[in-house]
């Protein structure tokens, strides 16, 4: 017995020797990895593991969000907060940098920082925007804004007219067309820019008659959109229609960030069905856009959060269909964040980083950025 268990563990060796010298087809370099044409980052704002957990349990036991290959984590934490803010958060992403809690596109010493839409946008790629906030909030503003406070609302509309944006979708049209800090008229500049401007109340998102050869800007509401619970319906609809329109618009490719903004409002006002509704609208989305990301074979699809949002707890008592939801807070924590990743480049997003790294993994993916860890 001892001498065959011997003389399997000499082979065993062989073999490994064997393996570790290779044929000459071992030999041979392996192919680069694939670099995606496309991104698509889709943000959860709030969400944490348990957000997504409870979402999960309260939708038949099944989200897309299963689907994606890769999972790594996030260090959240802001340039001088262990416990961040969207604005922080979402700069981290766009612009690579770890900045003050509040700040849009800038960094610690509020010097501008060029984003990753200003980056694809020079390189010939068509870009996007859609989010269940207004479009000026904190997350789709630092994509596109530079300022030093995200409650500079006005200001950062102006920032719309700064870009080549072909597609945004959102709430806050009186930002654009009903401004106090001014008597511009940002609606109709937009127009004379060339693009199809609506609205909720001129006509329903997922009834418009699409121009593709018309950039697109679709008003959700006045100011905040309804919650889902509420009626809002548009994030599936856009989130269908963007990646589409988006790749008629430019043989480059494109950069298309979506943001499920009210995941963190019901973690805010510490409500369970809030978050859970909106979770699985989120979710939608994040189908709509892997179905098109499947077909499509060159499109990197990212879904993440900035942070998490009320220190949410599914508590003893729960079960399948039934969540007893608990809170630690009304405020965001610091908890690691989960970051999937389905396309090419997507093997990069295993294992845990910065926030930031998110936004060079992107850049280098692009072929912006050199180093790609």
């Amino acid at each position: 017995m001892h001498k065959t268990l011997l003389f399997t563990f000499l082979l065993f060796l062989v073999a490994c020797g064997n393996y570790s010298k290779g044929t000459e087809v071992d030999k041979a370099p392996l192919p680069a990895p694939k670099a995606p044409k496309n991104i698509i980052l889709l943000i959860g704002d709030g969400m944490g593991l348990t957000q997504i957990s409870a979402g999960l349990y309260m939708n038949n036991n099944q989200l897309h969000l299963e689907d994606f290959p890769v999972i790594g984590l996030h260090k959240p934490y802001a340039f001088d907060k262990l416990i961040t803010d969207s604005a922080a958060g979402a700069t981290a992403f766009s612009c690579g940098v770890k900045t003050y809690n509040g700040a849009i596109g800038v960094d610690a010493d509020t010097l501008p920082v060029t984003n990753i839409l200003e980056e694809a946008e020079a390189r010939g790629m068509a870009t996007g925007l859609i989010a269940t906030s207004t479009i000026t909030h904190a997350t789709p503003a630092a994509f596109i804004a530079h300022v030093s406070s995200r409650r500079m609302m006005e200001e950062i509309a102006t920032c719309f007219l700064k870009t080549e944006l072909e597609l945004f979708v959102g709430g806050g049209l009186k930002y654009f067309n009903r401004r106090k800090s001014d008597d511009r008229n940002l609606v109709q500049e937009l127009e004379q820019r060339g693009y199809r401007v609506s609205n909720h109340v001129l006509e329903d998102f997922d009834q418009m008659a699409i121009d593709y050869n018309k950039p697109l800007a679709y008003f959700t509401a006045d100011a905040d959109p309804l919650p889902a619970a509420q009626g809002r319906d548009y994030l599936l609809p856009a989130s269908k229609l963007a990646p589409l329109f988006l790749k008629k618009a430019s043989q480059k490719g494109f950069f298309l960030m979506i943001e499920g903004a009210q995941i963190d409002w019901g973690g805010h006002a510490n409500n369970s069905d809030y978050i859970i509704s909106e979770m699985i609208d989120f979710d939608r989305a994040v189908g709509a856009v892997l179905e098109f990301a499947k077909n499509d074979g060159e499109t990197l699809v990212i879904v993440t959060s900035d942070h998490e949002t009320g220190g949410y707890a599914i508590n003893p008592g729960s079960k399948m269909g039934d969540i007893k939801g608990a809170f630690t807070s009304d405020y965001h924590t610091a908890t690691l964040i989960p970051v999937f990743a389905y396309g090419p480049g997507a093997q990069f997003f295993s294992g845990i980083y910065e926030n930031t790294a998110i936004h060079h993994k992107m850049r280098s993916l692009l072929g912006i950025e050199k180093n790609l860890q």
